[in-house]
């Protein structure tokens, strides 16, 4: 075969009901809640209106059944957010089992289509970022 092509590789929890509560959007929130000590920083670095990302993130605590952040109301020395330790556990879990899923996916993708290798291994990637080698 002379087309070249990738495959993506695509982690997303759903409820019970088969709603999206957790992906790689609410990963990244996380990680920028880690990082900026606030929901709202985070968000915006993302593009996103902190309406939107509170929404996001009570979805996804709502699913699982426990606090992914704890969160301190503004004043006098300000608010912010950081992860609780189940969110941290969580966190690290989700992107365990996703880069483990990519690793996989990345492999098997290179056994069904071996043509495709070149392309496969040109590829680079930072950490979180979506592979573009595994299955859908």
């Amino acid at each position: 075969m002379g087309v070249k092509m990738t495959a993506v590789t695509k982690i997303v929890f759903l409820d019970e009901n088969r709603e999206k509560f957790f992906g790689e959007g609410p990963c990244r929130l996380l990680r920028g809640v880690e990082e900026t000590g606030s929901l709202r920083s985070a968000a915006l670095d993302m593009g996103m209106a902190y309406t939107k990302a509170l929404k996001i993130l009570k979805n996804a605590e709502r699913a699982l059944g426990f606090p992914l952040t704890a969160r301190t109301a503004g004043g006098k020395n300000g608010g912010g957010s950081c992860l609780t330790p189940e969110g941290k556990e969580w966190l690290d879990r989700y992107e365990r089992y996703r880069d483990a899923c990519m690793e996989a996916n990345r492999r098997l993708y290179l056994e069904f289509f071996p043509e495709q290798r070149e392309t496969a291994s040109d590829h680079h990637r930072e950490p979180g970022e979506r592979e573009d080698c595994g299955s859908e």
